[in-house]
């Protein structure tokens, strides 16, 4: 069985409900990816089309950054990487990760909460912050109505 490690980003809570359940469920690891400054309300805002802007962005100047970088990735062989779906990408802090650490040879399953849209072209977005040699995965999105059961059988349907 490989080593796995659910690393997530959670901006109001509910994506870190439904990593510490899928932690349990892939016998994992558990690693919170924080933001160094965190994010507020008026960030957070979709209905603002200044906050919208500023979150969708993805070049390397509007990365934020993160407090620390103690995932200890090189000790996995997969890592699920699990992040609120914001106006269809991961929120660029999921970048921010992803270049932090180093993921050759790594498998990367990446599941999110969405309040509606869906993995858009997040995957393509992602690719380029990690080593060619990382598989990344488009998973599931996962809105924490699932149970340890379903998400124990879902790990196990991805045969890794």
């Amino acid at each position: 069985m490989s080593k796995r490690l659910v690393a997530y980003f959670s901006a109001s809570g509910i994506t870190g409900n439904v990593a510490k359940l899928l932690a349990e469920a892939a016998d994992a690891g558990l690693y919170e990816i924080k933001p160094a400054v965190p994010y507020t309300k008026a960030d957070l805002d979709w209905q603002d089309k200044k906050a919208r802007s500023t979150l969708e962005m993805n070049d390397t100047s509007s990365r934020p950054a993160i407090t620390g970088t103690g995932a200890a990735v090189e000790s996995y062989d997969v890592i699920f990487v699990g992040f609120p779906i914001w106006w269809y990408v991961a929120p660029t802090i999921i970048n921010t990760f992803l270049e932090s650490c180093d993921f050759a040879g790594k498998t990367i399953v990446l599941f999110a909460t969405s309040g509606g849209s869906g993995f858009g072209k997040t995957v393509e977005n992602l690719k380029g912050s990690v080593a060619a040699s990382a598989v990344i995965k488009e998973g599931k999105i996962l809105n924490g109505k699932e149970s340890k059961a379903e998400l124990a059988s879902w790990v196990d349907s991805l045969g890794i």
